[in-house]
């Protein structure tokens, strides 16, 4: 029997380029910027917001997820794809990283308030999605609130969401560093190694955030050599034990690209998981 052919990261960085409706600036760096793709519906309209992966490293960027945020604008959803500072090439740090990195995604989130009356965006219904390093974010989107004001990536007031979709996300950044996923990018994200910044690490990982309070759902290609199903798994075992409303769906004879293209059969799988946030 010949072997599962899975889409690889050079396929998957050559998807066709899905233009936004509106690229939205939120500060003066050139990553600092939201792509916002619209229905052609009248609103006020339920909102993703969605965040990219690439081992959080600057050579990876959005352009990839527009084909997705493009299919479920189709579908009547606002999608708000966001643009973050993120790591040098070679992974030795650039304007990314802490607390950086983690402040972008926040003000991102936050500026839905600022865009909803002009988009007619419903913040009512504002669910959060990523994958891998864009699942760690959306997975401490959701968390952030519980972080202590004196952290250097706390913001008050923060956005709340319905839900969380995290796609194959590094849910848990020292066991990132054991597991070499990303090789050493989790370090650099925090600032060092966990028995160097232990508190960066505490408050910059979804799982030491736990229980997030709010439901999220995991998906994961059961053949992901990137983040595997065996990392993610505990995450939502403890999310659960925790009193959390959380569910994991492996997705069969897929790996770690397939969930975010939206032609394949497992992108049309996470569309409906994400659309059935809405229901």
């Amino acid at each position: 029997m010949a072997a599962t052919e899975l889409i690889s990261s050079e396929e998957y960085a050559s998807l066709p380029i899905q233009a936004a409706d509106h690229r939205i600036p939120y500060g003066d760096d050139p990553s600092q910027f939201g792509d916002l793709f619209l229905p052609q519906s009248d609103g006020p309209h339920p909102v993703l917001f969605l965040l990219h992966g690439g081992c959080w490293r600057a050579k990876y960027g959005l352009a990839p997820m527009g084909q997705l945020a493009r299919a479920l604008a189709n579908r009547g959803v606002a999608v708000w794809s966001l643009e973050y500072r993120r790591l040098g090439h070679d992974v030795s740090g650039g304007e990314g990283g802490w607390p950086n990195t983690f402040l972008d995604v926040a003000h991102g989130a936050d500026l839905l308030r600022d865009l909803a009356d002009e988009h007619a965006l419903d913040l009512s219904r504002v669910v959060v999605a990523g994958h891998s390093a864009g699942g760690h974010l959306a997975l401490w989107s959701a968390a952030r609130r519980r972080l202590p004001a004196d952290s250097p990536i706390y913001t008050p007031d923060p956005l709340t969401f319905h839900s969380v979709v995290a796609l194959a996300p590094v849910c848990d950044l020292e066991r990132a560093v054991a597991w070499d996923i990303c090789v050493d990018a989790a370090d650099v994200l925090v600032g060092g190694h966990p028995r160097e910044v232990w508190a960066n690490y505490y408050q910059g990982s979804p799982s030491a955030l736990l229980p997030l309070d709010v439901r999220h759902v995991t998906i994961n290609g059961a053949l992901d050599d990137i983040v595997p199903l065996d990392y993610v798994r505990p995450f939502v075992n403890t999310a659960r034990k925790l009193g959390d409303d959380a569910k994991l769906i492996p997705v069969p004879d897929v790996g770690h690209f397939e969930i975010v293209v939206a032609n394949h059969p497992a992108g049309q799988l996470v569309i409906d998981a994400i659309l059935e946030e809405f229901a």
